[in-house]
Order: C-alpha cells, then sequence, then structure tokens
C-alpha cells in the first residue's frame, strides 16, 4: 500500500512539472530566437548602411551595349580638335559641367539622362559638324569639360563627393534615353525658366513640338538664377543695337521709343519696336546680354534698367526647376515626365 501512495506521489510531481521545463525551453528557445533576428535586422542595417556611405562603389561601371552609338566623336571648340569618347564617359563631362554637383542627385540623374537623349537625337537628326557628332559649347551644343579640368575647378575638399554623385548619375541611368511615341525627342534644357517653361515656335519660330509644352514649375525662385537685371546708359543701349543695324535711330524724348508689342503664351517677349525697329524678344536678349527674354525694362534718367525673370530659352527641362522638384522627393523619371509632354524613359 506504502508503495502505492509513494508512486501516485511520483506520478503527481512529473505531471507538475514537466509542463515547467517545457515551457522554459519554449521561453529560452523564444529569447534566442528573438537575439537572432535582432542580431540579423542590425546586419541588414549595417550593410544598408555600408551601401550607401559607399556611394558609387556599387554602381556598375561596365559599359552598356549602346550598338552603333557606343562612342562618339567630340569637337572641341577652343582648337577644332576631335575627340572619340566613350558614350557614358562623354556624358561624365556633360553632366558635371551642364548642372551643380551641388543639385540633388534624382535632378543630376535626370539631366544624364536628358542629355543622352540629346547626344543621340543630335546624332540620328543630322549633325551639325561634319567632322563631328557633337561640339563642347553650351551655345551650340552641350556644355562639356574632362575629368581633371572639372576638379580642379572644385574646393578639394568636395571633389571626391561631387565627382562620385556625378558617376551615379551617368551610370545608374545608363542605357535610358527619353522617347515620344517611340522616337527618341529632341531634350532642350535651360537654367531657369521662371516658373513657367516656353515652346519652341515662342523662341525660334516654326512648329511646336508635342511633347515640348509649357508647364509651371514651383520654387524655382529660390535659386540666384530667377531673377537678374542689366542697366545700360541710352548711349550704350545704342551703340549695342548698331552693331548689328547700321541703320537704326531712336529718339529718347518720346514715351514710345520703346515699346514691346507682344508676348508669348508663357510672358516672355515676344517682339519690342525700338526706335525705327522691330526686333524679336530672342534678339533683344543677345544684343543686350539678357538672361532671358522674360523682361521688363523702366528709364530712369539717362538709364535703361532691365528686370529680368529667368535664365536661358526657357524651352524643355529647367534645371532649378529638376532640382526643386527633386528637394521635394520627385525621382528623375517624374521630373522628365513633368517638363516633357507625354513622353517614356526607356532603355537604348
Amino acid at each position: 500500500m506504502k508503495r502505492i501512495i509513494l508512486l501516485f506521489i511520483i506520478f503527481l510531481v512529473l505531471v507538475f512539472m514537466i509542463p515547467t521545463v517545457f515551457s522554459q525551453k519554449i521561453v529560452e528557445s523564444s529569447a534566442k530566437a528573438e537575439i537572432k533576428e535582432a542580431e540579423a535586422l542590425e546586419s541588414e542595417d549595417n550593410q544598408q548602411k555600408s551601401d550607401e556611405d559607399s556611394g558609387t562603389d556599387e554602381i556598375n561601371k561596365e559599359n552598356y551595349d549602346y550598338k552603333e552609338y557606343t562612342t562618339i566623336k567630340l569637337l572641341h571648340k577652343n582648337d577644332n580638335s576631335v575627340q572619340e569618347l566613350p558614350l557614358d564617359e562623354y556624358l561624365l563631362g556633360v553632366v558635371s559641367s551642364e548642372m551643380p554637383a551641388t543639385f540633388e542627385q534624382e535632378a543630376l540623374n535626370a539631366q544624364a539622362i536628358v542629355a543622352r537623349t540629346y547626344t543621340i537625337y543630335m546624332i540620328k537628326n543630322g549633325r551639325k559638324h561634319e567632322e563631328a557628332d557633337i561640339c563642347d559649347s553650351s551655345s551650340c551644343c552641350q556644355a562639356w569639360i574632362n575629368k581633371e579640368d572639372r576638379l580642379a575647378k572644385w574646393e578639394e575638399n568636395v571633389r571626391e563627393e561631387n565627382w562620385n554623385k556625378i558617376e551615379k548619375a551617368v551610370y545608374s541611368t545608363k542605357g535610358k534615353i527619353i522617347t515620344y511615341n517611340g522616337e527618341v525627342i529632341d531634350a532642350f534644357f535651360h537654367s531657369n525658366s521662371g516658373g513657367m517653361t516656353e515652346t519652341p515656335a515662342g523662341v525660334w519660330g516654326g512648329t511646336n513640338y508635342p511633347y515640348l509644352q509649357s508647364v509651371a514649375t514651383a520654387g524655382e525662385d529660390a535659386y540666384d538664377q530667377y531673377s537678374s537685371e542689366v542697366v545700360l546708359t541710352k548711349e550704350e543701349f545704342k551703340n549695342k543695337i548698331l552693331e548689328s543695324h547700321a541703320d537704326f535711330s531712336i529718339d529718347f524724348s518720346k514715351d514710345n521709343c520703346i515699346q514691346i508689342a507682344e508676348y508669348t503664351d508663357s510672358n516672355r517677349v515676344k517682339t519690342v519696336k525700338v526706335g525705327n525697329l522691330n526686333l524679336s524678344g530672342v534678339e533683344m536678349r543677345t544684343l543686350l546680354g539678357l538672361r532671358s527674354t522674360n523682361f521688363t525694362f523702366t528709364m530712369e534718367g539717362d538709364n535703361i534698367k532691365f528686370e529680368v525673370i529667368g535664365y536661358g530659352h526657357g524651352v524643355g527641362m529647367s534645371q532649378t526647376g529638376a532640382d526643386s522638384m527633386a528637394k521635394q522627393g520627385s525621382n528623375c523619371e517624374e521630373i522628365i515626365k513633368h517638363f516633357y509632354t507625354g513622353v517614356e524613359v526607356v532603355n537604348m
């Protein structure tokens, strides 16, 4: 009888102890799993931070297969020499010359795609230069600078960071161009639109392209390129016009001796009456050295003051507008589709 009672007591003890032991093992296993998960997350975060800190180290810099566009012939306007370069290597010099490296990365990415598109368009649709595909002058084609000269113009403490951003812009977008109805577009760009871009017809006349419409962009007034002024004496003004128009005459005593006759849809000066001449806003801008055709003027004694909004012809992508959009969170494709209507960003 005593033996039966003893066995019963042992049985009860086991019944109560076994769940406790298993529960403890489950808790220990759960704790170990949580520790491992935390370690894994920490490792992932550290790897992500390492990737971010490495900048362009992780970018694939292998050459893209551009087929017949693998290399381009670049005309250097200063000495009329022609240099043959891989397309994306050429674009490093364009992006670093055309857009400040201090701009947001997505704006630089957009600039790289736009510059690549412009280059391909120039090659496909008639060259300006018989011996080369494109030149290094911004007044003719696209600005360009070699790496050595570009680095020398930057402060030493920002050279590596700036060049990494340029490389990231070009290599992370390699192969990408802008098309409309399957055809590469004429990807015009400029510095600052003054809040509203212009159509080609508003600048050069002729027919507009469907993908180059006037669009509004906020935030451009925060940039130095947004506003400027030029003050000329009446004599200086007259002499600048006479340089191109020998028959020019003007009577400054008349109130309407200078009169804006017509504006474009984006509020830029289309035509202006100056003395005995009718000039386009574009020619007026060129003759007087104004930053854009979006200008007003006032007579102040012996001086004429021109107040100017924006910088450049105003067609296509505004670079400061792109940077403003990037600051608000837009990526390069969203920027491009804002400035070029109805387009697609595709791989060549």
